[in-house]
Order: C-alpha cells, then sequence, then structure tokens
C-alpha cells in the first residue's frame, strides 16, 4: 500500500519562520531511516502559500487566486510518499517523526488509490492508459 504522508503548515511557517539546523538535522537523520526501511519513495517541504496560487473551477470558468490563504492548519508544507504493509505501519512511522515545526503541528496519513480501487467504472482502455503512464513515469525516476 502507498501513502501519502502530509505534514501540515503552521501559523509560524506561513509566517516564514524556517525550520532551524537542529530539526533539518533531525529529519534528515529520519528519512535516512525511511530509506534503510524501503518505505520512502519520495518527500519534498513546500513552500509558504504566499508563494503559492490556487485554481477554482466553476464549469468551464478557471479562477486564479494567489496566496498566501487562510487557515494555516489546513495547508500542507510538504509530503512524503511511502510504500507500507499497512496505514498501521505508516502511523508507527510518523509516530518516530520528530515534530516538523517548533510548534504545535499535525501530519496526516491517506493511502493512495490505485487502479483496482476504481473497481468496474475503470475501463480497460482508461486502464491501459494509466499504466502506459505509470511505466514512463517509473522510467524517468531511473
Amino acid at each position: 500500500m502507498r501513502f501519502m504522508v502530509i505534514v501540515k503548515s503552521t501559523p509560524g511557517y506561513e509566517n516564514g519562520v524556517p525550520p532551524d539546523e537542529k530539526l533539518l538535522t533531525a529529519m534528515g537523520k529520519f528519512n535516512e531511516k525511511l530509506m534503510a526501511a524501503g518505505i520512502m519513495q519520495a518527500g519534498q517541504g513546500l513552500l509558504p502559500s504566499a508563494k503559492g496560487a490556487r485554481v477554482r473551477f466553476k464549469g468551464d470558468q478557471r479562477t486564479v487566486v494567489d496566496g498566501p490563504f487562510a487557515e494555516a492548519k489546513e495547508l500542507v508544507a510538504g509530503f512524503w510518499i511511502w510504500q507500507c504493509k499497512s496505514m498501521e505501519e505508516a502511523i508507527e512511522w510518523v509516530k518516530r517523526c520528530p515534530n516538523p515545526f517548533n510548534e504545535e503541528s499535525v501530519i496526516e496519513i491517506r493511502q493512495i488509490m490505485e487502479m483496482e480501487d476504481f473497481g468496474e467504472e475503470l475501463s480497460p482502455k482508461t486502464r491501459a492508459s494509466e499504466e502506459r503512464i505509470r511505466a514512463e513515469l517509473a522510467s524517468r525516476q531511473k
């Protein structure tokens, strides 16, 4: 099972307070453990929402809204993609993670949908197209 592990933003981070060297070192060591265990497939931090944009969809209309965005606790500051045996294993790994900020913070875990999760709705043609895309992405990562 694959999981997206989402590091939620904080007011401090959204206001431009970067993590300190101690935290960066601790997070680096944690990432090394994830890699050694074969768990981590990808991971990145994101810049604060002031440097981002949103695109709202309403029918055929597209509206661009520039950041910053309200409610820091609802924003994403970074993420990992993990391969775990179960949600319980992913939770146990998150519990070992250093606090990603020097303030109260949250990490959310969401299972990534796989093609079989779409069931009958995924036609053979769409499945074949998705498989080609995933194969191409995998070859680019090598």
